[in-house]
């Protein structure tokens, strides 16, 4: 089991809220202010979680950099009431920051009893691989 502090507990917490606020955003129609407070609550999350030096840091690395434009001109755009073009702009930078992620987010998934049964099916698998870019070594 993985050990969190009380303050990164929280960040969890504000994270989960986040993205759950933003998914209700988009469901319903690209609501603006249900994407902003998805938006605040998601970057509230990660900084408790992973502290407020090192979230400046990966944000700032210089193969972020662009993921990071992307992403603060979603959220502005997003703010100034633009939803619809913020939330792919955002999109856009989600996937620049985040995209080395998804890889280790897939192989979790795949160890979870349901779920990775549904991840791990021949028809399923290639197309969750080659979305998350998923590498197999050869055994």
């Amino acid at each position: 089991m993985i050990w969190l502090s009380e303050l990164q507990k929280f960040g969890v917490a504000f994270t989960a809220a986040g993205v759950l606020f933003f998914i209700f955003g988009v469901l319903t129609f690209f609501d603006a202010a249900l994407l902003a407070l998805g938006n605040i609550l998601f970057v509230i999350g990660l900084i408790l979680i992973i502290g407020p030096q090192k979230t400046v840091a990966f944000f700032t690395r210089p193969q972020k950099r662009r993921g990071t434009i992307c992403f603060v001109i979603g959220i502005m755009l997003i703010l100034s009431k633009r939803s619809f073009i913020g939330f792919f702009v955002e999109c856009f930078g989600i996937l620049g920051l985040f995209g080395d992620f998804f890889a280790v987010v897939v192989q979790f998934l795949r160890s979870l009893p349901y779920i990775g049964d549904v991840l791990s099916h021949p028809a399923v698998a290639p197309f969750i691989d080659r979305i998350a870019g998923v590498n197999h070594l050869p055994v």
